[in-house]
């Protein structure tokens, strides 16, 4: 049988076929080295199972530590020293509670009334908001003039702490500090300030007084549904106002969330409020005792991500995450080794965080200074 005759500048059919094969396997690896916008569009990623964070990518930064400062117990602490120190440069400041007609904010571990008056008509608190409104320390004169209004009136001067008077220097060094209302030394003003318009204008003084950006809530009240009711639309009110990001402390169950904590949340977005972060207050369980203490931790967020999510409205429980922080508190200096610094703050980071922080005894130096690194 006669062979086909081939055209004239056609490889023969053998040798077509392997060019064929190495031209696809060559577009195929150029395609593979090129940058991700420069191929074709793809079809979106798989949606990730429920709870399971996005990847961090190699040398994403660890999340930003917030130091918490107890100023009653506290009272000479050294916020720009301490930054300095430390280079922490975030700090919450608790704890502000209801004092005087109840809605009156003073700071825990301060007396409820002012000083007495001195000889001469002169009240002693009066005078003292005019030497502390001279002093750099003092967030602003508005502040410190309302203070002056107020004193008769026998409402605490939210300047008379220490502490919290030296954010204006915190804030030179670029940093900033919060204040804390509720807690564990006092009603939160929302429990006992009824009066009409009492309660936001509580808030808006002490946000006035240091010029707030943030503030938190260590709530203890949520079973109290008026009082729930009565901070959210305060809260909401002064959001209406000026921008202010608000978070909510919580404790950590087991299984996440306390019910109740839960519906608090949802009522307080419902109501208007913008709650942005919740920190999760997570006691460590002691050394000794026996099984993986931090991965019970791990179990206990991931069930808290799950309620914060459906509690904000959001349809991907992933999204969670980054409205949360987490605050392991310790009963004993040991409850923290390095190692767990180093776990809590690579997960921390692998699951996007909001902020790192710890309350109860403070852990061994080392163990603080991993910690501490996260930047603020």
């Amino acid at each position: 049988m006669p062979r086909h005759k081939r055209e004239p500048g056609l490889l023969p059919r053998p040798f077509a076929v392997l060019g064929a094969l190495a031209l696809a396997a060559g577009t195929v690896t150029v395609v593979r080295l090129l940058p991700a916008d420069a191929t074709a569009p793809s079809r979106p990623p798989a949606a990730r199972p429920s709870g399971t964070p996005p990847p961090t990518p190699a040398g994403a930064p660890h999340a930003a530590f917030v130091g918490f400062v107890d100023t009653a117990r506290e009272p000479t602490f050294d916020l720009p020293g301490q930054a300095r120190r430390t280079g922490v440069r975030r700090y919450a400041l608790g704890h502000l509670v209801a004092g005087g007609d109840g809605c009156s904010p003073k700071w825990s571990g301060l007396p409820d009334t002012d000083p007495p008056v001195m000889a001469g008509g002169a009240d002693q608190s009066a005078a003292t908001a005019d030497d502390a409104s001279q002093d750099s320390d003092v967030p602003d004169q508005e502040g410190a003039g309302a203070a002056r209004a107020h004193t008769r009136a026998g409402l605490l001067d939210p300047g008379r702490n220490p502490v919290a008077n030296r954010i204006g220097k915190l804030r030179a060094m670029g940093g900033d500090a919060a204040p804390v209302f509720g807690g564990p030394d006092g009603p939160e003003l929302a429990a006992t300030c009824t009066r009409p318009g009492g309660l936001a204008a509580a808030y808006r003084r002490v946000v006035g007084a240091f010029d707030a950006e943030a503030v938190d809530f260590e709530v203890r009240d949520s079973a109290d549904r008026a009082a729930v009711l009565r901070r959210a639309r305060a809260i909401h009110a002064v959001q209406r106002e000026r921008r202010l990001k608000v978070s909510f402390s919580l404790p950590l169950r087991r299984d996440g969330l306390a019910p109740g904590d839960a519906a608090m949340l949802r009522a307080t977005r419902e109501a208007g409020a913008e709650v942005g972060t919740v920190n999760l207050l997570a006691a460590i369980e002691p050394r000794s005792t026996r099984g993986a203490r931090l991965g019970l931790v791990a179990a206990s967020v991931r069930a808290a991500a799950e309620q914060v999510a459906r509690a904000h409205g959001l349809t991907d429980p992933v999204a969670a995450w980054r409205s949360i922080a987490l605050t392991p508190v310790l009963a004993d200096a040991g409850d923290m080794s390095e190692r767990d610094a180093r776990t809590l703050a690579d997960y921390a980071a692998r699951r996007g965080l909001a902020w790192l922080s710890l309350r109860g005894v403070t852990p061994k130096p080392d163990v603080s200074r991993i910690l501490w690194r996260s930047p603020a």
